[in-house]
């Protein structure tokens, strides 16, 4: 039977899933959710933000985004400080704990990645770049 357009991008977000579902476990012993693990991302690259623009930024509700939030802040990753310009809002930023989990994660995550594409020839290396650089243009606004 022939492969049909469909079931090729099917299988091409299985294929990630199951990629960002390995990387992830590499990262286990922090027990972050990938909301969570979005949050310290974008406040370890972006610097503090409001509840409002996290969830702006990751696609959900705020309601959503509060209860990752919060159960940041109890874990001690994150802390809210105030707003600099308006009185009526806090911002979220990194506690030093939470940009030492955030490196940890990261650097396990690239460790594993580093290890799983280790045995791939030069020609695959390549192409896994080229991959990369398709996916950034994806996500790009």
């Amino acid at each position: 039977m022939p492969r049909t357009r469909d079931l090729d991008v099917s299988d091409f977000a299985r294929t990630l899933g199951r990629l960002v579902r390995h990387m992830r476990a590499a990262a286990a012993q922090h027990e972050l959710s990938l909301t969570e693990s979005a949050v310290l991302a974008r406040l370890g690259n972006e610097g503090p933000a409001t509840t409002a623009e996290l969830a702006r930024a990751e696609g959900m509700r705020p309601q959503s985004m509060s209860a990752a939030v919060a159960a940041l802040e109890e874990r001690g990753l994150i802390e809210r400080k105030p707003h600099p310009s308006d009185g009526r809002q806090v911002n979220i930023a990194l506690t030093d704990r939470g940009a030492a989990v955030r490196s940890s994660a990261k650097d396990l995550k690239r460790a594993w990645l580093a290890q799983a594409t280790a045995g791939l020839g030069e020609d695959e290396r390549r192409v896994l770049a080229q991959a990369g650089e398709i996916l950034e243009r994806l996500l790009a606004p």
